[in-house]
């Protein structure tokens, strides 16, 4: 008997163990932590320590400690460290709002220490901080995304539900490369074809079974003999309510953690907050944002902006003009409609690229298109001038799109103007692309523009319209520049 008790004691305890562990340790390289720590201690510490002496201030050394100290602590803070994060994001935004942080908590030790240093040279000395703790994210971002191709780094996905809701979580999650979960097996509820191609066992039964454990028995089973780390329900009538629960108890007792898919796809957390009514979990998905503000300052943003860029950018603007009109006859500009939000036309402004009577050609090259929407593209069409390849590779001939900026028609980001020829071919759902204002940037051109299917470009689109907040404006503006320097997907 006390062997018994102890086996089964020494048992909980293990499943205690695994349950405090969580899936991503021990799944991602170990050098992203050291990395990462380094960088950001180094980062802040050395720069601060070198100009502090270069300007002759006291406390170099120290000040450099303290400043690498306080950038390692504010990204710990924020869980910037943690194995469920490190590596999953290359934004700016994050880093960002961790480096103003830091500006915040050091202002405050500086105002309570009474040592007099001059501001700017301050900020100067932190900036690399940012940029070295920018370049190390995304270094590890891009190894984690390479190794997950090679099916390394993943977590390891049992799913449970009716057959159909199993069929579409799993095809969703085969679907997308941008994540770290991969489906090993499944647990069917109730019968019912299942073809989702991954390893089944043994079914739930479509009604509550009568032992209470039953339910959880039998997953659990399949999670050790399948090797998952965690358990995805997709909930339906045969699982839900009371038996859900109970499933939860059985699942969390072994040690194994538990996500419940609840249908949605491509809404951004941030629109997602948890709330209880009686005891009953519900998830409320907030609107998409369109009024307060938020598009006040995407007004500002985008007006202010297109005029300081069409002032500062007026001498590019002029020597690009000069090389159009030099390398081949017709005109400067090019103009042409495109719809625009709620379906308006706009009159488009950009740098010719094509001879004349391009728009003439078009018909004879259909059978050349190499994009497999309405769009049509041409990797070498032989319609593009010598300087109309370059200008596209740059992206200087979307420039004078800062003119349509300006005047309201477009914005700094948002989706691709598309042309009146397509929009007749839009099905309900690629209609509301023109829900919001088309933009010069936008998620298309940061993930690779003409490379992208016409499907992949309409869900980008569509993530952007139904997701945008001002600060993805920012991430986006910020992305593109490493995006054109790139050139991928631009001809």
């Amino acid at each position: 008997m006390w062997d018994v008790q102890t086996a089964d004691s020494e048992r909980s305890r293990k499943e205690r163990s695994r349950a405090r562990s969580s899936p991503w340790t021990g799944r991602k390289s170990r050098w992203y932590l050291p990395a990462s720590l380094i960088t950001d201690l180094v980062g802040a510490g050395v720069p601060v320590t070198l100009v502090f002496f270069a300007a002759h201030q006291p406390w170099a050394v120290p000040s450099g400690i303290v400043a690498g100290l306080a950038w390692a602590g504010v990204r710990l803070f924020r869980s910037r460290y943690a194995a469920r994060i490190i590596g999953e994001s290359r934004g700016t935004l994050p880093v960002l709002h961790d480096w103003c942080v830091l500006l915040g908590v050091l202002a405050v030790g500086h105002a309570a220490a009474g040592v007099r240093l001059r501001a700017p040279l301050c900020l100067a000395a932190l900036v690399p901080a940012l940029v070295l703790t920018l370049t190390c994210g995304k270094a590890v971002h891009r190894h984690l995304a390479a190794v997950r191709r090679r099916a390394q780094a993943v977590i390891k996905v049992l799913a449970v539900g009716e057959p159909m809701a199993v069929n579409g979580v799993t095809e969703h999650l085969a679907g997308r490369t941008d994540h770290p979960y991969v489906t090993v097996g499944a647990v069917p509820v109730g019968d019912g074809p299942f073809a989702s191609g991954i390893r089944s066992g043994q079914r739930l039964a479509a009604t509550v079974p009568g032992s209470p454990t039953e339910d959880a028995d039998l997953v659990v089973g399949a999670v050790r003999r399948l090797g998952a780390d965690l358990v995805l329900v997709a909930p339906g009538t045969a699982l839900s309510g009371e038996r859900l629960r109970r499933l939860s108890w059985g699942v969390h007792d072994a040690g194994i953690e538990l996500f419940v898919a609840p249908g949605l796809t491509e809404v951004s957390v941030k629109r997602l907050e948890i709330g209880s009514a009686g005891g009953m979990s519900l998830l409320r998905v907030a609107p998409p944002v369109r009024e307060g503000t938020q598009p006040v300052l995407k007004e500002v943003l985008d007006r202010s902006a297109a005029l300081l860029g069409l002032l500062a950018l007026a001498p590019a603007l002029l020597a690009v003009a000069v090389a159009v009109k030099l390398s081949s006859p017709g005109p400067v500009l090019y103009l042409h409609q495109r719809i625009g939000q709620g379906g308006r036309p706009f009159v488009m402004w950009k740098f010719r690229t094509m001879r004349v009577g391009a728009s003439r050609q078009k018909a004879a090259l259909a059978q050349e298109n190499e994009h497999d929407g309405p769009m049509f593209k041409m990797r070498r069409d032989p319609r593009v001038t010598r300087i109309g390849h370059w200008l596209r590779r740059t992206s200087l001939d979307e420039l004078p799109q800062l003119v349509n900026v300006l005047k309201g028609d477009m914005s700094l980001v948002g989706p691709r103007p598309p042309l009146a020829d397509e929009v007749t071919h839009y099905t309900p759902v690629e209609w509301r692309r023109l829900a919001v204002r088309p933009g010069m940037t936008g998620l298309w051109q940061i993930s690779g523009r003409s490379d992208l299917s016409w499907d992949e470009t309409v869900q980008l689109d569509l993530s952007y319209v139904d997701n945008w907040s001002f600060t993805s404006d920012v991430d986006v503006m910020a992305r593109t520049f490493r995006a054109v320097v790139d050139g991928r997907g631009a001809y």
